[in-house]
């Protein structure tokens, strides 16, 4: 699975990596969990452009009764997102970009869960294949959320755990932005582990275990 990671990279590198306008500025993050809110950049289908947006981690279906559903859906399996009833309409649809440059996940050893911090090669942002659904609450409440796909993992995660986020190849985005496209035969070919020669791994500190620490320290290797 995927849950935490980090973005802190400038406004100004995230709207030249992703072709998008109006990114405002924010603080760097180095522990983003679940509930919490996520950079994104969506399909503007008005205005034929994309689009930067701030998302609720955690999809809430748009038939859920109460949006603490929400915490259930961090991630959704690349294997299975077309047909499970939260996650189908959205991945039709509503799909979208989760900014991030980094993430973490967890190796049981020594009776115990070591956090690894997980990143491409060339300190780019990348994307993870998300998806985003508005739902809206009998009492007027909205909230606009996302969750982000998972896939088998590649080599270097192997060792790690199970499961991996999935990351987009840049030159995928156009297409796994575009509404129009919703054959899933077209969609799955990119939700593959993302290359293991371009990424590295590296433990650190237990101190990423609390949400509460956001510093750049927590990305520092052991």
């Amino acid at each position: 699975m995927c849950g935490r990671f980090t973005q802190s990279k400038s406004a100004e590198t995230i709207a030249q990596a992703f072709q998008v306008n109006n990114v405002p500025l924010l603080k760097p993050r180095y522990n983003i969990a679940p509930t919490q809110l996520v950079q994104t950049v969506l399909q503007n289908t008005e205005q034929s452009q994309r689009e930067f947006k701030m998302l609720h981690w955690g999809l809430i279906p748009r038939w859920a009764k109460d949006p603490k559903m929400g915490a259930k859906l961090i991630n959704a399996r690349a294997e299975t997102v077309a047909e499970k009833p939260a996650f189908r309409a959205a991945f039709k649809q509503r799909r979208c970009l989760v900014v991030a440059d980094g993430f973490y996940e967890w190796k049981q050893q020594d009776g115990k869960k070591q956090p690894f911090y997980c990143r491409v090669n060339d300190g780019q942002p990348f994307a993870f294949a998300g998806l985003w659904e508005h739902w809206e609450g009998e009492d007027g409440e909205e909230i606009d959320s996302c969750t982000i796909l998972t896939t088998e993992p590649n080599e270097v995660m192997y060792p790690i755990h199970n499961r991996m986020p999935v990351i987009l190849d840049p030159k995928d985005y156009d297409l796994w932005l575009d509404s129009q496209v919703q054959k899933p035969e077209l969609l799955q070919p990119l939700l593959r582990p993302y290359s293991a020669e371009e990424m590295a791994t590296y433990p650190v500190s237990t101190k990423v275990n609390k949400p509460m620490n956001d510093t750049a320290e927590l990305i520092n290797s052991l």
